[in-house]
């Protein structure tokens, strides 16, 4: 049973969210879409897709030989779209690597 900490521990990598971040914006996509969308190697990206499909966050559907991503549901895709939002209003986002 996941709780919000466990949630948060699953989407909190940089290339998990960018992965996220896309779905929220285009809905479905391929593993290739990332692969071209992020500069990311193609093992890299599957291997992401992967560890976020096993935590329930996005799911996938077979299309062909490919197989298609999405978020898993519209609370998701909202969480998703508010961190981005939020954190663009926020005046001066830590960058300091030893900071969180």
């Amino acid at each position: 049973d996941m709780n919000g900490l466990s949630l948060l521990k699953c989407i909190c990598d940089e290339t998990r969210f960018e992965i996220l971040e896309l779905l929220q914006k285009d809905k479905e996509l391929c593993v290739n879409d990332f692969v071209d969308k992020l500069k990311k190697d193609q093992p890299l990206v599957s291997h992401h897709l992967k560890t976020l499909k096993k935590c329930g966050i996005v799911k996938s559907r077979d299309e062909g030989k490919k197989a298609m991503y999405t978020i898993s549901n519209n609370q998701l895709s909202e969480l998703i779209s508010n961190v981005t939002k939020t954190s663009k209003k926020i005046p001066i986002l830590c960058t300091d690597n030893n900071c969180c």
